[in-house]
């Protein structure tokens, strides 16, 4: 939120120490593990959290989705095939279902016709095998985590570190989950008191692409919030949903950066938003998005930097295959370079030697 006017780019830091709340301990620029250290272990396990933790990341990052009686689990998306074993479970098999979310139809087996017991019996398996099979390795290993258990693990490892561990919680297709019955903002509440910490040390962020969910929530807790921000012409699902016609770019203008800054403390954007391609596929000079936000005095992360060549720009990208690593530290600095507040990633063993050696020695 604006806290007064500020010609150039202001750091996480610097905005703790400026508002008039309880400043957080936060730490600039942050590495953030996108849902844990998925680069290394199938996204939204434990493991995958436990491992970016020991790695030393800032922060994990999670997606949460609900159960059929009100319980919020780790999750990508409410569908689960493609990182559960649900098709396995001929018991399951009359769950399967098509149905229009965000306005996609999407068939597959949904959270939400779940409950928490019966999600429990499926186990976890690797999202992406093609492009990364030593994941596979873990497959099966672990269950669908509550946000509850990963509140748990992550406290105990933070004592277990001697330093506090940042969580992110992104909030997924919160506006159809309210036509559902199932609005996501009372569970994520419940668990935030159950643990101690809906308090601005807690470390606890709050994320979403959709707007009306932040803007519910902001009065109601005391910890950041961050709206994320897809592409440009994309819509946000609740919008949409309202027939209201803004896109992303919309969100990203002035004016809508003033409206942001009515009810969030930061943006959290994909990186091409920071860091436009060329039609040859290569980085270019950054966009005025950072010193956009920081004017407003909104903080910037972004997503998701990946290893793999399939996702780096071409300048980045290495030899071999698709899978193959490219140059994802360079990347990292190029960010860097453009003055963002947090680097979300799935590979945060690459990225913390980078961000830290911009960091003052203690």
């Amino acid at each position: 939120m604006a806290v007064g006017s500020h010609a150039g780019p202001v750091t996480l830091t610097e905005l703790a120490r400026s508002t008039a709340r309880e400043p957080s301990l936060v730490v600039t620029p942050a590495v953030v593990a996108h849902r844990g250290a998925s680069g290394h272990r199938p996204e939204h396990t434990l493991d995958a959290y436990r491992t970016a933790i020991r790695m030393g990341v800032d922060d994990i990052e999670l997606d949460v989705v609900v159960t059929r009686d009100g319980v919020l689990v780790a999750r990508h998306e409410n569908e689960i095939s493609a990182t559960t074993d649900v098709a396995d479970h001929p018991r399951f098999a009359d769950r399967r279902t098509t149905k229009v979310v965000d306005g996609h139809v999407v068939t597959g087996w949904f959270t939400e016709d779940f409950t928490l017991v019966e999600l429990k019996q499926l186990t976890t398996r690797e999202r992406l095998p093609r492009l990364r099979p030593a994941n596979t390795e873990y497959d099966r290993c672990e269950g669908v985590p509550t946000l509850g258990e990963v509140f748990a693990m992550v406290q105990a490892e933070s004592v277990r570190r001697g330093v506090g561990v940042g969580v992110m919680v992104e909030l997924k297709h919160a506006a159809y989950f309210d036509a559902l019955g199932l609005p996501l903002d009372r569970p994520l509440l419940d668990d935030l008191a159950r643990h101690g910490l809906d308090h601005p040390r807690s470390r606890v962020t709050i994320m979403s692409f959709e707007t009306t969910i932040l803007r519910r929530l902001a009065p109601e807790v005391r910890l950041p919030v961050v709206q994320l921000v897809g592409r440009r012409r994309e819509r946000p699902a609740d919008l949409a949903a309202v027939g209201d016609r803004r896109t992303f770019a919309d969100l990203l203008s002035p004016d809508g950066l003033a409206d942001i800054d009515e009810y969030a403390d930061g943006l959290g954007v994909m990186k091409g938003l920071v860091l436009p391609r060329d039609r040859e596929g290569r980085t270019g000079r950054p966009s005025t998005l950072v010193r956009d936000a920081h004017r407003r005095w909104l903080t910037v992360h972004v997503w998701t930097l990946r290893a793999e060549n399939a996702y780096l720009p071409a300048d980045f990208r290495g030899p071999g295959h698709r899978r193959d690593h490219g140059h994802l530290a360079a990347e990292a600095q190029a960010h860097l370079d453009a003055g963002v507040d947090g680097i979300i990633t799935d590979h945060p063993d690459l990225v913390l030697p980078v961000v830290s050696a911009t960091r003052p020695a203690s």
